[in-house]
């Protein structure tokens, strides 16, 4: 038998790839007899774009950038296809991980890190560049990347504004006649992780905003803020950021980039799986092992182990799913795609010892699957 073991990371406790090593050895240590392979994957969120780096074989460029309150930090972008495809991972510059939860404030954070990178790229002669969006600490519509390429704002008295979302509050016109122009010679493939669109009670700032740390007060003026962006791109190039699917990802970055750059939304995970060359490997495979810290409905929005399983089934592969939460009762729409679903607990735990205890859990987990395929040896 040959197992496959492509989970996704395990949210504030595995990065994917120790996540699939734990899987791994608790396989080793049961007794199947069995080979293995690990494919972590990643569905957009942060350390996707490390993922398709390393999968891809491809090279690590360390730049110095600004991070989301404008300290210079050093971040890194990748370069893969023989270098003509670069790899920027959002979280690098502008991420939620590079700020001390007493900094995060979403009305003053800025991605125009991620827009340096992206000018790096250019520099490095990449005529694709794929962008990994999850886990930003932003809600500034992209602003932030547009400004760093040449994009200026304006209010009614053509004074040029901080292109942060406070910054920008009587935003009047966009000037993109200094934008890079390399841009449009160049094909940007924006990877989502959630499905949200720019505005609304499902949109970047009630959603996401919170997570950010916006407060009820800075909700209302940031969903202010983006409603008058959407205006604004309708009005001057008649494009609605806040119909476009995706458009919500990594505080409505993803809606700017494709108003202003024609940059292409799609799904994380499934571009994840083609680029990385997923399918080749599963169909090496008699069994796929996958998981994350929750599996439930949401988990079928398009989240990575949907993806991988997705595919699975597809090639008439039995796949078994692995979370720290799984529902309680069986679900059809679930069992469709996932053949066993196991909760890795052992006893009762708050989210604190749970979380910490995620590699002993599926250590455990997986030396108990594979001692009762063995059963069937």
């Amino acid at each position: 038998m040959h197992i496959l073991i492509a989970p996704n990371a395990f949210k504030n406790s595995l990065s994917a790839e120790d996540a699939a090593l734990a899987i791994k050895q608790g396989l080793q240590m049961s007794k199947l007899k069995c080979t293995i392979t690990c494919f972590p994957i990643a569905d957009g969120g942060d350390g996707t774009g490390s993922l398709i780096i390393k999968q891809c074989k491809g090279k690590v460029i360390k730049k110095e950038v600004k991070n989301p309150l404008g300290t210079k930090i050093v971040s890194q972008f990748g370069l893969i296809d023989n270098g003509k495809t670069a790899v920027v991972e959002m979280a690098d510059a502008s991420g939620l991980r590079l700020l001390n939860k007493d900094e995060l404030n979403p009305r003053l954070a800025s991605s125009a890190g991620t827009g340096e990178l992206i000018s790096f790229a250019l520099d490095a002669g990449a005529n694709k560049i794929i962008i990994a969006m999850g886990g930003s600490a932003t809600v500034d519509g992209g602003c932030g990347i547009l400004a760093a390429l040449g994009v200026r704002f304006f209010d009614k008295a053509d004074n040029l504004l901080q292109p942060v979302p406070q910054g920008l509050t009587n935003l009047a016109r966009i000037d993109i006649s200094q934008l890079d122009q390399r841009i449009f010679d160049c094909e940007i493939i924006v990877l989502c992780d959630v499905n949200n669109k720019l505005l609304g009670p499902d949109g970047s700032a009630a959603i996401f905003g919170p997570q950010k740390g916006a407060g009820p007060d800075d909700v209302a003026k940031l969903e202010k803020f983006l409603v008058s962006l959407d205006d604004i791109t309708y009005k001057q190039d008649g494009k609605r950021m806040s119909e476009m699917n995706y458009g919500g990802t990594a505080g409505g970055a993803a809606a700017g980039l494709s108003a202003f750059l024609n940059a292409k939304l799609v799904n994380g995970i499934g571009y994840f799986l083609q680029v990385t060359g997923f399918d080749a490997e599963l169909k090496k495979s008699n069994l796929l092992i996958t998981g994350e810290g929750s599996i439930d409905m949401q988990t079928l929005q398009g989240k990575g182990p949907f993806g991988v399983a997705e595919q699975a089934k597809k090639n008439k592969i039995p796949v078994i799913g692995l979370a720290g939460l799984v529902p309680p009762d069986s679900n059809s729409e679930l069992n469709r795609y996932f053949d066993v679903l196991l909760a890795i607990g052992n006893g009762p735990a708050g989210l604190p010892e749970a979380l910490k205890h995620t590699r002993a859990n599926l250590l455990r987990t997986s030396r108990v699957i594979g001692d009762l395929l063995s059963l069937n040896k």
